[in-house]
């Protein structure tokens, strides 16, 4: 199901636990000819079909990339507020690198964004976190793309940068509970970052035109589609 020759992608948060598990599936799946991952550091590992653009966030993302294009963008940017160290610093990535990115990205030709939000996103919550997801999202909304994608996963399950042992023994129990959350509450299903990083990838492939917002069942469904188009490659 590869898309026409010359289509380009744009990743940002590449080495992050979504984006390192998109960016092989973007390479390999053949709908692009060139994926262009964006990252403050290099990435561990190359391809002929993907360049690595090592970026800076204090100077305009527009000038580093003046007179690129791309077709679509993922973003995979997002951090937590113990990395960040301040409300400041989280709002700098999940609110402001996060527009940056789909500004320049838009002003390339991008025709589709796709972004990893989280469940419960709104600009009325009263958790900070959910409040400036909820925030990003309304400011991506207005702008002009023609379609896009918002994955709203709960807890994602994978094995992060500094991997701790009571995040494995926390993701073991979310499996354990997975089954027992039904109906409604299925939401709040944990949700492996392979599994979302499939969704991206079937989000583009879907076609749909205009603002569509994807909790667990929905992201289920994308990524066993993504599936089904790769097995018949």
């Amino acid at each position: 199901m590869a898309e026409p020759a010359g289509k380009i992608a744009w990743v940002a948060g590449g080495s992050g636990l979504v984006g390192s598990k998109l960016l092989p599936l973007l390479i390999d799946a053949g709908d692009y000819t060139r994926v262009l991952a964006l990252s403050r550091r290099p990435l561990p590992h190359g391809h002929p079909r993907m360049a690595n653009r090592i970026v800076r966030f204090d100077i305009p993302l527009d000038r580093q990339l003046a007179g690129m294009q791309c077709q679509d963008a993922y973003c995979c940017m997002g951090t937590t507020l113990r990395d960040a160290g301040s409300q400041e610093g989280f709002r700098a990535v999940d609110h402001d690198m996060v527009l940056q990115f789909a500004r320049t990205a838009l002003a390339a030709g991008a025709q589709r964004f796709i972004v990893i939000s989280s469940l419960g996103a709104s600009e009325s919550s009263r958790s900070f976190y959910l409040r400036v997801k909820g925030q990003t999202e309304r400011a991506l909304t207005v702008m002009a793309f023609r379609a896009l994608d918002i994955l709203q996963p709960s807890v994602l399950i994978g094995a992060r940068r500094g991997w701790r042992p009571l995040e494995f023994l926390a993701q073991g129990a979310l499996w354990t509970f997975n089954p027992l959350l039904l109906g409604e509450t299925a939401r709040f299903r944990g949700i492996a970052a392979q599994t979302v990083a499939a969704a991206m990838l079937g989000a583009a492939r879907s076609g749909r035109l205009g603002m569509h917002r994807y909790t667990y069942r929905q992201i289920l469904a994308l990524a066993s589609g993504a599936e089904r188009d790769r097995a018949r490659l």
